[in-house]
């Protein structure tokens, strides 16, 4: 790593410019953190979403397993990765930590200008994690799904819970407009499976995004 230096904050995400041209990028992706990835229009059902504790891990703690930070999840458009040796990415039952560096080649690319200039204008401000579900030969049921407990104030819609339990991280993207405020962080990529239902709604009912 080299020298760096004139931090500045871009929401949830931290940066620091190094003297060279490059920059040092720092940011977490918090479990158990709940999103409202739709609030059900006027007739359908809220969906909610989170992540149970190291629901990642399977990837991350697997060092031959590499896993980039890209911008817009486009692998076109890298910042750095694990393969490269430019990030470090820490698993823990509160979080995923991650430190990037940007180095003053990838830094000096269009779109290396485009993402530390979005950052360094409070526009980039969360990470989102580009996964998938893994197959069920390796995990029966990566999620679950249940219903949120009843509030007469929401009548006969109240949200659907998708915690997922296991996925499969291969990297993660700078976002403009995060799902979860606290944790800075939108999620993408979702197909459900295992829906708990009510007894309305037929049992085959399935969500698809």
């Amino acid at each position: 790593m080299r020298d760096f230096w004139g931090a500045f904050d871009g929401g949830g995400l931290e940066v620091r410019r190094s003297k060279g041209g490059g920059a040092r990028l720092s940011g977490s992706f918090k479990y158990n953190s709940r999103a409202v990835l739709s609030d059900g229009g006027r007739s359908g059902r809220p969906r909610k979403e989170s992540f149970a504790s190291r629901a990642f891990s399977y990837r991350i703690d697997r060092q031959e397993e590499d896993i980039h930070i890209l911008v817009g999840h486009d692998f076109g458009k890298p910042l750095a990765s694990r393969g490269a040796g430019t990030l470090d990415i820490r698993d823990t039952d509160d979080a995923v930590l991650i430190e990037a560096e940007i180095t003053p080649t990838i830094a000096d690319t269009s779109h290396g200008r485009d993402a530390l200039a979005l950052l360094e204008a409070g526009l980039a401000v969360g990470l989102s994690p580009g996964f998938r579900l893994p197959p069920k030969r390796a995990v029966a049921r990566p999620e679950r799904i249940e219903e949120e407990p009843n509030d007469p104030s929401r009548g006969m819609h109240r949200a659907l819970i998708r915690t997922i339990t296991a996925a499969l991280l291969f990297e993660f993207s700078l976002v403009t407009k995060p799902a979860y405020p606290d944790a800075q962080v939108e999620m993408r990529n979702w197909t459900l499976t295992n829906v708990a239902v009510p007894p309305r709604v037929h049992a085959t009912s399935r969500w698809r995004a």
